[in-house]
């Protein structure tokens, strides 16, 4: 069913846990598959300095927002902003299907959501925002 990526990422996520000094956490939660995720940002001049994570998630959940973390540190704040459903198909090696599309980006949507409120610019991205 999922890739030795996702299997890797699920079982050794090497951010799950919570940042000591984090600029901005932000709480999410997908009440289709009852995942619940929280993200913890260091920023520095619109820059991601650290990422982490922690929650009750799924292994697609688990995977893709550990597999994340890999992908946005030293990015542009405005630069995640921009990610979407497909950057984490490319991060993952594979499509997702339609049932666990929401768990795939859960992590993605929180951290965008985590950058909206940093920025404070009144924008709460929602699942059809991402996907």
């Amino acid at each position: 069913m999922y890739n030795e990526t996702i299997t890797f990422y699920s079982k050794t996520p090497p951010n799950k846990g919570v940042l000591d000094n984090y600029t901005v956490k932000y709480f999410e939660d997908n009440n289709i598959c009852w995942d619940d995720l929280e993200v913890y940002l260091t920023i520095e001049e619109s820059i991601i300095k650290e990422f982490s994570f922690s929650g009750d998630t799924a292994i697609i959940t688990t995977a893709c927002a550990s597999i994340l973390w890999e992908s946005i540190i030293g990015l542009s704040v405005y630069d995640v902003l921009e990610m979407d459903y497909k950057t984490i198909e490319e991060l993952i090696g594979m499509e997702v299907s339609p049932r666990r599309k929401q768990a795939s980006v859960l992590g993605l949507l929180t951290t965008r959501n985590a950058i909206h409120e940093h920025l404070q610019d009144g924008v709460k991205d929602n699942f059809d925002d991402i996907i």
